[in-house]
């Protein structure tokens, strides 16, 4: 991994969590009780730890990569796997991503972290039964899109016609340019890899730290509101409190340019954080976005805990790699509009 460039921001994000990471506690000492699972509970309800303030101790380094895709394939009609049936399911999707690409194709040029060592998540998953992240509408779907939804996705599609991904700086996509990654959230998904977090609390707040571009999440937890809706910002205005052993924050004031499956700088995200036993938080979050779909739509999915600490992933612009990106569609321009006119010649 060779992404090493700092921007003003990320240089100051490490400061902003060794702040954190200075104010948080110890851990207090537990007795150890009987796991819960996210789609078995225990009959004996888990006691999470402590911190010494008294709120539910969701400190340490936990990844949410999984096999499980958000929305229920086409070809499912159930709810859940039997523990077989997931297992082989996991076994495929495996097998797939082994698989040997054909050399000098767009498919074979991908990150391959593993050989470095540097991807925890790949020998921690986020194992479930569930045939999609959704849970509700009950069809494991996202909902249709709203009239304002549709004409919006209209007018991108019409605006982009004819423009590919490659061809320019502006049409590649933000994860592309090192900008932005969908695992930062909110809500937080699981990515294709560095699917892995870190969170630290401290009185007052909670910290969440995505490893993919090393973006930070600062929750305050003292009820105040949110920021006026004149400002905007990539991961929204983010609002925790406690509900009995849950941590429940709800993100509002989002600029739009970081689009969830199309969403608007209006969306609305409602996240809960439990600890349902000492290696699993399950999460839960609900999206709320008129302008977008017909109604509301809500997943759940477990995160782990992993060994840390996290790689910085300092990448910026994709250093070389846009400009790359760039020359070759230059290139392929250059090579077409040769042949062009050798056939007009003829």
């Amino acid at each position: 991994m060779t992404h090493r460039f700092l921007t003003g921001v990320q240089a100051v994000r490490p400061l902003l969590v060794a702040l954190l990471l200075l104010a948080s506690v110890p851990v207090q000492a537990q007795t150890p009780s009987r796991a819960a699972t996210p789609n078995r509970p225990s009959p004996k309800a888990y006691v999470p730890p402590r911190t010494p303030d008294g709120q539910p101790d969701l400190q340490g380094y936990w990844t949410n990569a999984t096999y499980t895709p958000l929305e229920r394939p086409n070809n499912v009609t159930k709810e859940f796997y039997t523990p077989e049936e997931a297992s082989q399911v996991e076994k495929r999707a495996a097998e797939r991503e082994r698989e040997q690409t054909v050399p000098g194709t767009t498919a074979d040029v991908h990150y391959d972290f593993t050989q470095f060592g540097l991807d925890p998540s790949q020998n921690t998953l986020a194992r479930t039964l569930r045939t999609s992240l959704i849970v509700d509408p009950p069809d494991g779907k996202i909902p249709p899109l709203s009239p304002e939804g549709r004409r919006r996705t209209a007018e991108r599609e019409e605006a982009t016609r004819g423009i590919g991904r490659w061809d320019s700086a502006q049409s590649n996509q933000l994860d592309d340019r090192c900008l932005i990654t969908p695992g930062a959230g909110p809500p937080m998904l699981n990515t294709a890899y560095n699917s892995n977090y870190q969170i630290v609390q401290a009185p007052g707040y909670v910290m969440i730290l995505v490893e993919m571009f090393y973006d930070v999440r600062i929750i305050p937890l003292d009820r105040r509101p949110h920021i006026p809706q004149n400002i905007r910002q990539w991961t929204g205005d983010s609002r925790g409190r406690w509900e009995g052993d849950t941590l429940v924050v709800e993100t509002t004031n989002f600029n739009g340019k970081n689009p969830l499956r199309g969403s608007s700088e209006n969306m609305r995200v409602t996240e809960r954080f439990t600890r349902v036993d000492d290696d699993t938080i399950r999460y839960q979050f609900t999206v709320d976005d008129e302008s977008t779909w017909t109604r509301p739509w809500s997943a759940e999915l477990p995160m782990r805990k992993m060994r840390g600490p996290l790689f910085e992933v300092a990448c910026h612009e994709g250093n070389y790699g846009l400009y790359n990106t760039l020359v070759g569609a230059r290139l392929e321009e250059k090579k077409a509009a040769e042949e062009a006119a050798k056939k007009q010649a003829k």
